[in-house]
């Protein structure tokens, strides 16, 4: 029997407890045998190493949850993501629907994610590949609609910070999934925080500065025609990227 049979005859908090604990006790509800038959044929015990994947699994699905919320709204893209990666994974339907429960009981739950973090790193410590690769896991899930909304980065510096793991390793994930949106603010000479109006506003006034059309009929140096010409490539790249960003 594997650690999730077992986990039908007993109490999830008595194996994990904390946050964890009462996630998967929630989730585990209506899972839940008759206990007087588990009491008359006797509670199978959970050993350390079924304790461990057992608490790994809570861990990994509640932090997802948590994480696909934190920007306010979970979207079909995040959960169409969640659902691909549960459906890849090698274990029972049973399993994968408990792996549902422990996603929208942790979503809507009281606890941080800093709180399921914690328990993680007590759990995966012994493995940084295993922290590295859920690190990218969830790079993958805030990815999902496009945007990288401050609170799913500020969440994920803090599970960095939580999970030993260098700054290196942070911004290299960063940009496999997410352009540098700040770069392209700075050459429209924007910030974050603009308007998507004076996004546009700005846009238009440096498209009309740097047109080749308007440099070379001030009759300029060649030397800054080329540059005119190579700063309006940047212009429009760097409108397209905020645009698509902002979905304007």
């Amino acid at each position: 029997m594997g650690w999730f049979g077992k986990l039908m005859f007993g109490s999830m908090g008595m194996f994990i407890g904390g946050p964890l604990g009462a996630i998967a006790g929630a989730a585990l509800g209506h899972h839940l045998v008759d206990k007087r038959q588990a009491y008359a044929t006797g509670q199978p015990r959970l050993i350390y190493a079924e304790q461990t994947q057992a608490a790994y699994f809570v861990s990994m699905f509640s932090i997802l949850g948590k994480l696909a919320k934190i920007d306010g709204v979970v979207t079909g893209d995040e959960i169409a993501v969640v659902e691909r990666f549960i459906g890849n994974l090698k274990m029972g339907d049973r399993e994968k629907q408990f792996a549902k429960q422990v996603f929208n009981e942790a979503k809507d739950s009281r606890y941080s994610i800093d709180d399921f973090a914690v328990q993680f790193y007590q759990i995966s410590q012994a493995q940084p590949t295993v922290l590295v690769s859920f690190l990218d896991l969830l790079f993958q899930i805030a990815a999902a609609d496009h945007r990288f909304h401050p609170a799913e980065e500020s969440a994920l510096k803090r599970m960095k910070d939580i999970f030993h793991m260098s700054d290196q390793q942070f911004n290299s994930m960063k940009g496999a999934y997410f352009k540098d949106v700040d770069r392209f603010y700075k050459v429209l000479n924007c910030a974050p925080e603009c308007s998507d109006e004076e996004i546009k506003a700005k846009h238009k006034k440096l498209v009309k500065d740097f047109h080749p059309d308007t440099i070379v009929s001030k009759g300029l140096p060649e030397e800054f025609t080329e540059f005119a010409t190579k700063r309006f490539r940047e212009i429009r790249e760097a409108y397209e990227e905020i645009r698509k960003e902002r979905s304007f």
